[in-house]
């Protein structure tokens, strides 16, 4: 058994992450899970929040989107819709996302909303709120 795992995560975009790491927590649709050396192999579907990962006592953290996590041989493969760390997410926009999606769930928008669209933006804009706090 490995004392580290390698996690990788991936978007569309870019290679978000790519480190050896001890301990993997991430956003599964059904809950958090977490991963960590000598873990049985999995694939599961990923929701929206916030992937924690460490490195000794160092926590890092990510804000998540959807997606998929593949665990097999002391491997972590994130492959995410969208990841961003704490220091890349532009706080303004993501209030702004927030304020918007709250009034579209409160009726004070048009009658055409979709709910479900609203309530998804709502948890992205929080979760993305939440990360960015973490480099204060």
């Amino acid at each position: 058994m490995a004392d580290r795992l390698t996690l990788e995560v991936a978007t569309p975009m870019r290679l978000a992450v790519s480190a050896p790491v001890d301990e993997v927590v991430a956003p599964g649709v059904e809950g958090y899970f977490g991963v960590l050396p000598g873990h049985a192999p999995f694939l599961t579907t990923l929701g929206i929040g916030e992937l924690t990962y460490r490195v000794g006592r160092e926590e890092h953290h990510l804000a998540l989107v959807g997606g998929f996590a593949e665990v097999r041989n002391d491997k972590v493969i994130v492959l995410a819709d969208a990841a961003e760390r704490p220091e890349e997410i532009d706080r303004a926009r993501a209030e702004r996302a927030r304020e918007r999606a709250e009034r579209r769930l409160s009726g004070r928008a048009a009658d055409d909303v979709d709910f479900a669209r609203a309530q998804a933006a709502l948890m992205r804009a929080l979760m993305r709120l939440h990360v960015a706090a973490r480099v204060l």
